[in-house]
């Protein structure tokens, strides 16, 4: 019998579970099919792998040097399928550009500027509330670019060979309701929202932890935290239900003013994120330069942020 790929992931199973029963059930066969095609691999390999005992089974000084080798061969291997698969999907040309971004407007203002700067480049896009998935998508080349964010210092979504480049650093703002006491105020301080409830849209960083930290220096916890989509958030937002938190970049909304929470206790950066290995190092010039100029656009759009500007400068 030649050995196969199939047979080693059936050894290292073996030996993740500690008994044949366990690692049956973990790989789906029957306990007899297991044995049979581990005393097959056995020959194959010029010894026994594994000591049977009642307690379950024990790797012999045979089964340790394949399992070393194990530990290196698959992946090795899965790191080969899944370059070969970036490399399939990556456009040999800047005709194609797949972009990835979460919720909030620099998506839209970024596919616009491309419009221009690259006329002939066919643009398609996918939106994801998860950063970590988005990150993933490039990693597997099913996307060329991708539109995160971490809170404040917070380190990148994603694995080796992914680039990530700050776009803008931006301060947090909170969404009130029109007619809400502090809606006429330049600043909010947190404080003074102490006994509202809370929303914003979904993540996977730390966002929520350092806002909740935030809340505990200004004296108390939040009552209540909606995660929600944008659409629902807003909704909340203007029936009174709940203070939103939200980019300084939200666009105007009827019903809904934007503010500066005070201290700028909660800051967002923007990144733009590529794969090293498959991305031609011109065309993530373009997109991130075309990208600045897009938040810069968008910010541009905000009067509450402009006036911030104005005030504090860069974050």
């Amino acid at each position: 019998m030649e050995l196969e790929l199939r047979h080693l992931r059936t050894v290292r199973a073996i030996a993740e579970a500690g008994s044949l029963t366990r690692a049956a059930t973990a790989l789906g066969l029957a306990q007899p099919a297991l044995s049979a095609q581990l005393k097959r691999i056995e020959r194959a390999l010029g010894g026994e792998l594994f000591e049977r005992g009642r307690h379950g089974v024990r790797a012999t000084a045979l089964g340790e040097l394949v399992l070393e080798r194990t530990r290196v061969v698959l992946p090795a291997v899965t790191e080969l399928q899944q370059e070969a698969a970036r490399f399939a999907r990556a456009p040999r040309t800047t005709t194609a550009l797949r972009l990835g971004g979460t919720h909030g407007p620099l998506l839209g203002a970024l596919v616009d500027r491309l419009a221009d700067a690259l006329p002939d480049a066919r643009v398609t896009t996918r939106a994801s509330w998860s950063e970590r998935r988005l990150a993933d998508l490039l990693a597997e080349g099913r996307l060329d670019f991708a539109l995160a964010g971490t809170c404040g210092s917070a380190a990148p979504p994603g694995a080796e060979n992914l680039v990530w480049r700050e776009i803008a650093e931006d301060p947090v703002f909170v969404m009130l309701p029109d007619g809400h006491p502090l809606a006429a105020a330049r600043e909010a301080e947190l404080a003074d929202l102490a006994n509202e409830e809370w929303a914003c849209v979904p993540g996977d960083g730390c966002f929520g932890d350092c806002f909740t930290a935030a809340c505990a220096r200004a004296g108390f916890t939040p009552r209540r935290m909606y995660e929600t989509d944008t659409s629902s958030l807003v909704h909340l937002v203007q029936v009174g239900r709940a203070i939103g938190l939200c980019r300084a970049t939200f666009p105007a909304t009827p019903g809904i003013v934007t503010r500066p929470l005070g201290g700028t206790p909660l800051a967002w950066r923007h990144l733009l994120g590529w794969h090293a290995v498959t991305q031609r190092a011109d065309t993530a010039a373009t997109v991130l330069a075309q990208a600045r100029v897009a938040h810069a656009r968008v910010a541009a759009r905000s009067d509450s942020y402009t006036r911030w500007l104005a005030t504090h400068g860069a974050p």
